[in-house]
């Protein structure tokens, strides 16, 4: 690639927009807000009339132990999937810059680039997972494995991580990054907006936080949330199937150790997929439109 045709960084893209305006992306975040509230509400018309207002309440009061049952899994992703349309209708009614810039600065959304980026993590997390349940062996989870179920995982999970990655690693990273100079500001300030959100204890948020400062900085490293996407999706992907399968269970309280070991593994792995990325060139694929 010539130097003419170099791929903008991606936290500060915001800013090579005409129309773009320092106050756009609190805007943009206002009125997400609210529709993504009003799609909240939709959800829980549904999934209440579909199973109960007092099992949908007890699951929505319930912490992350809610995503150790079917309904619970699903009524959760879907709640974080609607992020996804309500940014997409706010970047529309303020009209400041291309949905697709929220994606990265390739020319939008790369499923190249995602798919690739899926295999790596993939490995990694389930060595992780067996490793662990070598060392302290299975939890008492329920089995609520079937084939109808995972499939609709399959869908859910994905689109989740990827709707978080549009929040926090698309508008927010590159809000702040339009607002400081330096890229690391950014990347902290999102990550602590991601850990804060999370509903886990203290060991549980520490762990959430460098989780953001790891996706931020392959976001900021690979001008997209691609990649960042696919380790996300990967490492919950994983803990879903491992729950389904009734080996693990999802807490709300992690204990110490059992973060200390995550958070060790987490960097680890993801310096191998950094260095490997590099070295495969994972983060330079291209879009047919760049390629010509």
């Amino acid at each position: 690639m010539s130097e003419n045709n170099k791929i903008p960084n991606f936290i500060t893209f915001p800013k090579t927009f005409e129309k773009y305006k320092w106050y756009k992306p609190i805007l943009v975040f206002i009125i997400g807000l609210i529709i993504y509230i009003i799609f909240n509400v939709i959800v829980d018309i549904v999934f209440n009339v579909t199973f109960g207002t007092e099992l949908i309440t007890s699951i929505a009061n319930g912490g992350y132990e809610a995503l150790n049952s079917e309904v619970g899994q699903i009524y959760t992703d879907l709640g974080i999937i609607v992020m996804i349309p309500a940014i997409y209708l706010a970047a529309k009614l303020i009209r400041d810059r291309p949905f697709s810039s929220y994606a990265s600065s390739r020319r939008g959304w790369n499923h190249k680039l995602y798919f690739k980026s899926l295999i790596l993590p993939l490995i990694m997390y389930i060595i992780l997972e067996i490793i662990g349940l070598a060392i302290d062996g299975p939890e008492n989870g329920t089995f609520h494995f079937t084939v109808p179920f995972f499939i609709l995982c399959l869908i859910t999970v994905p689109l989740q991580c990827i709707a978080e990655e549009y929040v926090f690693r698309g508008l927010l990273l590159q809000t702040f990054g339009s607002w400081f100079k330096f890229p690391i500001i950014a990347i902290v300030l999102q990550a602590i907006a991601f850990a804060a959100l999370h509903g886990y204890n203290t060991f549980g948020i520490i762990q959430i936080f460098i989780s953001g400062l790891i996706y931020g900085f392959f976001t900021w490293k690979t001008n997209g949330i691609e990649v960042s996407s696919a380790i996300h999706t990967m490492n919950n992907l994983t803990i879903t199937i491992f729950v389904m399968l009734g080996i693990q269970l999802t807490s709300s309280s992690p204990e110490q150790m059992d973060v200390l070991i995550s958070i060790i593994v987490e960097i680890v792995m993801s310096a191998i997929i950094y260095y490997v990325g590099v070295k495969t060139n994972w983060f330079g694929e291209l879009t047919e439109n760049e390629q010509a």
